[in-house]
């Protein structure tokens, strides 16, 4: 594996020389990249002595490629590692800053980047800091919790850099996986590409009167994550979603509704075209039986107002009951007896598959990690706690083998 190796400035930036060497005894190619804060604590001859290649820290270096140096070393790394990763470095790559070959490096590549964190316990715990990790997690940085003890400052809390070989068995356990995502994608484009998906995702809003409507609290991420991995698959994907703030996924056609019976008119239109159905929208149930003109007036002295409601079409067992039906997957969000409820669904509407998950507190709507249990007429795995990308990596391996 080819890794950059980025040292930024403080005074853990010694502990990534053992870094390098653990990285080059395991059979690793290494090239450092150093800021102008790290040489202010450490060498470059200590780094190029070690990796075998002179330190990288210019960004207007007329020796690399033609001085595009960045480029060069963006498109040559198989993982990036930043350690020591200080706190301005965080909010450097949080903000997409490109004053400096490691930030220039970072935004010009596509490569997968971890970061080790190290500084002082008050900057670590500092707002701005958690809130710089947090976006870069969702990011798709991988972040390395930072150990406690005793500081440089002589401080003692959370803020020291992990230890070299916990950085580097972090680092083969992510090969790891790499190389097990790398084989995912290839039986995901083997079972996917040619193959025409229909996805339905988010809430419908039912409306009460042009202010108030019925609804719930789906984002429609899980929904979003399964056109996009099936567009990256190869498939072609119609997405039709409720109101929500999300982007489309590249190579994805989107079609935006509002309310149930929109949906409904949309899936009628297209479930004829498509090899598989997932019907990942948290469709309202019922909706108003009549939707005011006007903004209801709250009166003087009215302390109850009763709303009728009406059945809304269902449309996954609409889908399911036709001639022409493509393979059909369902979602059961629950907050009791998931499986139980769930398999009685994909019974009851005549689904090939249901997708049954916890939903609750501080679970599975408006959250961007998920666990799904996949339940067939004789088959049944669970997924374990992961993205909503990852869990959609899964579910389209799982349906794409059974139809």
């Amino acid at each position: 594996m080819k890794i950059l190796l980025g040292v930024t400035g403080g005074i853990a930036a010694y502990k990534s020389l053992e870094l390098t060497r653990l990285c080059i005894k395991a059979g690793h190619e290494v090239q450092v990249v150093m800021t102008a804060g790290a040489k202010e604590f450490i060498q470059p001859l200590s780094f190029q002595a070690l990796s075998g290649h002179p330190v990288r820290d210019s960004l207007f270096d007329a020796n690399q490629e033609a001085g595009m140096g960045h480029i060069e070393l963006a498109r040559w790394a198989d993982q990036i590692v930043i350690a020591p990763a200080s706190a301005e470095t965080l909010a450097k790559l949080r903000l997409g800053r490109a004053d400096d070959l490691l930030t220039t490096v970072c935004l010009a590549t596509d490569r997968p980047i971890m970061l080790a964190p190290a500084m002082n316990r008050l900057m670590w715990s500092n707002q701005a800091t958690q809130e710089n990790v947090e976006l870069l997690k969702q990011r798709g940085f991988t972040l390395l919790q930072p150990d406690s003890g005793e500081q440089a400052c002589g401080e003692v809390g959370e803020g020291r850099m992990p230890e070299p070989q916990s950085i580097f068995e972090a680092l083969q356990e992510l090969q790891k996986r790499h190389f097990e995502n790398q084989q995912a994608w290839s039986k995901l484009k083997e079972l996917w590409t040619g193959k025409s998906l229909l996805v339905t995702a988010g809430p419908t809003y039912e409306d009460i009167d042009p202010v108030r409507f019925i609804g719930n609290r789906s984002s429609g991420k899980m929904g979003f994550s399964i056109a996009d991995v099936a567009a990256k698959a190869g498939a072609k994907v119609t997405l039709i979603a409720g109101p929500v703030s999300l982007a489309t996924p590249s190579g994805v056609e989107r079609i935006d509704v509002r309310s149930a019976q929109q949906m409904f008119e949309v899936v009628q239109t297209h479930y004829a075209q498509a090899d598989c159905f997932v019907g990942a929208a948290a469709v309202a149930d019922f909706r108003p039986a009549q939707s005011q003109q006007q903004k209801i007036k709250k009166r003087a002295g009215l302390e109850q107002m009763t709303l009728e409601l009406v059945k809304n079409p269902d449309i996954i067992a609409w889908v399911a009951q036709q001639d022409n039906k493509p393979f059909v997957v369902g979602f059961a969000a629950e907050t009791e007896n998931v499986v139980d409820y769930a398999r009685s669904k994909l019974k009851s509407k005549h689904l090939d598959m249901i997708c049954a998950n916890q939903v609750g507190e501080n679970q599975g709507f408006e959250r961007d990690d998920n666990s799904l249990t996949v339940i067939t007429a004789n088959h049944q795995t669970t997924f374990p706690n992961s993205s909503k990308f990852q869990q959609a990596m899964a579910l389209l391996q799982e349906a794409g083998q059974k139809f």
